[in-house]
């Protein structure tokens, strides 16, 4: 993962927004009332968001909007692929557990990658409100962010939909699997 640039070079955004715009289209039940001309603006005058979104739109995230802040004139973007962004699976939750295995340890962990993409990960609320858009993580599951209190204890918190329903479950925070990633929220 490259490190956080100052901002998209041109010729990548001319090749984002396209695809954002579509997406946007595609799914407006996800923004009612919201229009696709003053998510543009925004983003090309936020051209280091922009950079978030690709890397969003590179692991396999789909960023999509799902929402506007009127209070701070911010768009809200979260990973809306059907399962867990493929390029964020097999992590750990943080460093603190990476560096506490002892083998077999993965590439990086979904904080850390987090924070090299400019994004955080969705909180439960946050992460059942994307599932009022939809149906999503059937398969997959996604780490979500975790009260310290549990974290101290060596815990962390992931989400999934399965019978219709959204589970909320704990595993040590050392622990991966090819099947749980994490979602992402951009504000921008």
């Amino acid at each position: 993962m490259q490190s956080h640039p100052e901002q998209l070079p041109p010729a990548q955004q001319a090749e984002l927004l396209p695809v954002l715009k579509t997406r946007f289209e595609k799914n407006m039940s996800r923004h009612k009332g919201l229009e696709w001309a003053g998510v543009q603006a925004k983003l090309e005058a936020n051209p280091a968001r922009c950079w978030s979104l690709w890397e969003m739109e590179e692991t396999g995230g789909e960023p999509d909007v799902v929402g506007f802040d009127a209070a701070t004139g911010e768009y809200i973007f979260f990973d809306c692929s059907k399962e867990s962004p493929k390029g964020r699976r097999s992590l750990c939750f943080d460093r603190d557990a990476l560096d506490a295995r002892k083998e077999h340890k993965p590439e990086n962990s979904a904080l850390d990658m987090a924070k090299a993409m400019g994004i955080e990960l969705l909180s439960e609320a946050q992460y059942r409100e994307l599932q009022q858009l939809g149906a999503f993580d059937l398969v997959t599951s996604s780490w979500i962010k975790t009260p310290v209190a549990i974290r101290d204890l060596g815990g962390a918190l992931f989400c999934d939909r399965r019978y219709n329903h959204v589970f909320v479950y704990h595993n040590g925070a050392q622990s991966y699997y090819g099947a749980r990633g994490f979602r992402g929220v951009l504000r921008v």
